[in-house]
């Protein structure tokens, strides 16, 4: 039996499968599965977990070798992440002590504690190569190093006692100053 070549071309298999994803989209979009956002991401509090963030941050600090601080933070912002996480490849190297929130206005920031070197840091949490300082700040008297962020954030970086701390996050700048003049206010918790 011969068959004969039928002459289906791209733009036929395309066609075929333009009203599939028209579908799939559109249940996606009525499960609420995906929304559109176009210049920012959004993030639904409602949705996101909670955080016990001054417990896990007292835990840590039993955990690590450096002062851990728990910054006392307005009560609308919720905190939905933690994390303890080696700096660079060394799983038996500096760690970084990591808690997020989100904020009531929309976005979200990050504090990370650590000992590490303030490259390794910045590197680990901004996800640039070599990172690049852009400049500074001073929050309360503290001088705060300005890095650019490959997510189109910024971080913000000072030297307290031989503890490295971070701040990033896609929030405004004020929301930033808030969290370091925060956590430059909260004494080391217990070791």
């Amino acid at each position: 039996m011969v068959t004969r070549a039928t002459g289906r071309t791209t733009r036929d298999l395309l066609l075929s499968i333009l009203p599939l994803a028209v579908v799939v989209l559109l249940f996606a979009g009525l499960a609420g599965m995906c929304t559109f956002s176009p210049g920012h991401p959004e993030t639904d509090r409602g949705a996101a977990p909670t955080v016990d963030a001054p417990a896990e941050l007292a835990r840590a600090a039993r955990s690590v070798d450096f002062a851990v601080r728990d910054p006392r933070l307005p009560p609308d912002w919720q905190a939905n992440s933690f994390g303890l996480r080696p700096v660079g490849e060394d799983m038996s190297g500096p760690r970084a002590v990591r808690v997020g929130w989100l904020l009531p206005a929309g976005g979200y920031l990050r504090l990370s504690q650590s000992d590490a070197a303030e490259p390794d840091l910045v590197r680990l949490e901004t996800g640039q190569r070599r990172p690049i300082a852009a400049g500074s700040i001073d929050v309360d008297g503290v001088t705060w190093v300005r890095y650019p962020s490959v997510r189109e954030e910024t971080a913000l970086v000072a030297d307290v006692s031989g503890v490295r701390l971070l701040v990033t996050g896609s929030a405004p700048e004020p929301d930033m100053r808030s969290l370091a003049a925060a956590v430059l206010a909260a004494p080391p918790l217990p070791r």
